[in-house]
């Protein structure tokens, strides 16, 4: 009976002396086949974590996939990945666990390969320290120095060099100080200064847990030494408070709390919080959680608040200490890692997700491009993948936020594909930008309504779309002619026609389209303004353009137009000898040839110009627009 007591009592003992233990999170990151899952294999397989299946599983996965011979793969343990192992690569994260006696550790296995860079910066995004490996044969190369420059946007100042492959060098302490000083000059110039740099070699296990005897001119920790005793990050809860609300929690009449994890900073009973963006303050009545009421909580700790009063908070809101609240903006300076296969081009919209809130954001505009390698800042009009650069976020509300040098929780985004819902960019908040305290609205007593009730019409914006040659002009010229005839007041804005003008500063490059679009969709809104129908016949090629220019009205304002063609008709037609001439190479970025085009998928109308003519079109886009209630009245059509 007594061993019975004793064991479940040991154990209990060893749990909280688990608990107790603080946590490091860290990343491996380099170039291509540096070493990194190799390092991390032999530090799990060193700290005795793998079990006899793990290793048994290891040995039969090193004959039949190794490339050691007939010694132990160790990079087989985190390279889980098919693909992975065919091709000895890293491709996506791998998060590994393991403790000693003093620490316990989470290490993320980031990818090395430029492709999967936008991966390197999910697995940075939560660890205290980042091991940068250098092959010692290849120095500091590119991707080293994209790396380390990533690691240092993101919060990471605690470097550990990794210099492997000591062995394939003959353990020369000449080429280990070549290694260092270059990679310490470029680190300076980024703001890394807590830099250690260890010698080693993970397929040997040599300077990993213990001092190699191959290289006794290095008087240095060992790598595994060092992790157990570097310090540890300035701790969050010294920061202000900051809680978003995941989740209204009210599963009662009689119980309305808000739920979320704390960000940053402590809170106690009786704190008073400020909610933003509505700026409401209240005091905290109760902290609840799980386990019952707490007196206060801190940092990491996921938490439902009570407040005193009954105040509006909502899912996405921010509680903050009513003193220190964060910045508030709906203009803001970003840092922008660019991961989208296509392109990043300002003026094109996407959703901005920050914590639990998601907004509708633009990027206004590319301040310049970062070239990684010298640093230096490059005049640019587009972000390609894995690009870093400046913008500036244009948001449709004010945002809440903390820059990302001081909370990574508050200060960092993400931008989506409004179209995908992928993920294409992960953006550091640097500064609120504030609109000018010159520049008012300016009250004007005749408005919209006025002016259509003038014109005994509905005002609305014909949008048409379609290749070149599809008949676009041709069927918005004719639909204008009826509304005129009929007595509309109209306006019809043809691409050709502003590109003499308005856009003629712009070119055909995909950024020039999207630049294109915005303007001509905000002078479609200010001519819709003034009671006018509007008909827009531009190729508008991208449909987050064209959703663009949807979302300045209100629904039933707005009628996108699809003029449908077959390429080969169209090509047919060729009136202005344009597809001859992109076919031919002396057209460059033309819709249709080395451009695409991205039909609409939900048109109000769609014509397809191969089944009927010009006026059978004009007539079914006058029939749609009395069905929708625009137009009302007798008509006379012009044969």
């Amino acid at each position: 009976m007594a061993a019975e007591a004793s064991a479940p009592g040991a154990l209990q003992r060893w749990l909280e002396g688990q608990a107790r233990k603080d946590l490091l999170r860290f990343i491996t990151c380099g170039s291509v086949d540096d070493g990194k899952s190799t390092l991390i294999g032999r530090l799990l397989f060193e700290s005795r974590m793998l079990f006899d299946d793990q290793l048994a599983a290891l040995e039969s996965d090193s004959k039949k996939l190794g490339t050691q011979g007939d010694a132990l793969d160790f990079a087989l343990l985190v390279d889980g990945l098919a693909a992975e192992r065919e091709q000895g690569i890293t491709i996506d994260v791998a998060y590994r666990y393991f403790t000693t006696e003093r620490r316990k550790f989470i290490v993320a296995d980031t990818p090395g390969h430029e492709q999967y860079t936008r991966n390197m910066v999910t697995g940075a995004s939560t660890a205290d320290l980042a091991i940068i490996l250098i092959d010692a044969q290849k120095g500091v190369l590119t991707q080293t120095r994209r790396h380390s420059y990533l690691v240092s946007l993101l919060g990471i100042r605690r470097i550990v060099l990794a210099v492997n492959k000591m062995d394939l060098v003959g353990y020369s302490a000449a080429v280990f100080a070549e290694v260092e000083r270059s990679y310490l000059e470029f680190a300076a110039q980024i703001g890394l200064l807590d830099v250690i740099a260890i010698p080693l070699s993970a397929l040997r296990g040599e300077n990993i847990v213990a001092a190699a005897a191959s290289m006794p001119w290095y008087h240095g920790p060992t790598l595994l030494a060092h992790l157990e005793q570097v310090p540890l990050g300035e701790p969050v809860a010294t920061e202000a408070f900051r809680l978003p609300v995941q989740r209204v929690n009210r599963p009662n009449p009689e119980f309305r709390g808000f739920s979320g994890l704390v960000a940053s900073g402590t809170v106690q009973v009786g704190d008073s919080l400020r909610v933003l963006p509505s700026g409401l303050v209240s005091r905290v009545q109760r902290i609840v959680t799980a386990d019952g009421d707490l007196p206060a909580a801190s940092a990491g700790q996921s938490v439902t608040l009570t407040l005193e009063d009954e105040i509006d908070v909502s899912r996405g809101d921010l509680l903050t200490a009513e003193h220190a609240p964060a910045l508030q903006s709906d203009r803001c300076t970003a840092t922008l890692v660019w991961m989208g296969g296509e392109p990043m081009l300002p003026g094109r919209r996407y959703l901005l997700k920050c914590g639990t809130r998601t907004l509708s954001a633009t990027v206004s505009a590319l301040q310049y491009r970062i070239n990684i390698n010298t640093l230096e800042h490059q005049s640019a009009r587009q972000l390609e993948l894995n690009e870093i650069g400046a913008i500036t976020l244009s948001l449709d509300q004010p945002l809440a936020f903390d820059p990302y040098t001081r909370n990574r929780d508050t200060g960092g985004c993400i931008l989506i594909d409004r179209i995908t819902n992928q993920t294409v960019g992960a953006a550091l908040l640097q500064s609120a930008l504030h609109h000018d305290a010159d520049l008012h609205w300016q009250t004007l007593d005749v408005d919209r309504d006025g002016r259509a009730a003038l014109k005994h019409q509905k005002p609305c914006v014909l949008w048409f779309t379609g290749i070149s040659g599809a008949g676009k002009s041709t069927i918005a010229n004719l639909v204008e002619k009826r509304l005129f005839a009929s007595g509309c007041h109209t306006y019809l804005l043809d691409g050709d026609n502003v590109r003499h003008g308005l856009n003629s500063d712009l070119g055909y490059a995909d950024a020039d389209r999207v630049e294109n679009i915005r303007r001509v969709a905000e002078v479609s809104k200010l001519m819709f303004d003034a009671g006018l129908i509007v008909l827009v016949s531009f190729i508008s090629p991208f449909r987050a353009e064209r959703e663009l220019a949807r979302s300045l009205f209100t629904a039933g304002e707005f009628l996108e137009i699809f003029v449908d063609t077959a390429l080969a008709e169209a090509e047919r037609r060729d009136t202005k000898g344009l597809y001859r001439k992109a076919r031919a190479g002396l057209l460059r970025n033309f819709t249709g040839i080395d451009s695409p085009y991205e039909p609409p998928e939900n048109p109000e109308v769609r014509i397809d110009t191969s089944q009927g003519s010009a006026a059978q079109a004009a007539d079914a886009i006058i029939l749609h627009m009395r069905r929708a209630g625009i137009i009302d009245r007798d008509w006379v059509f012009i044969p």
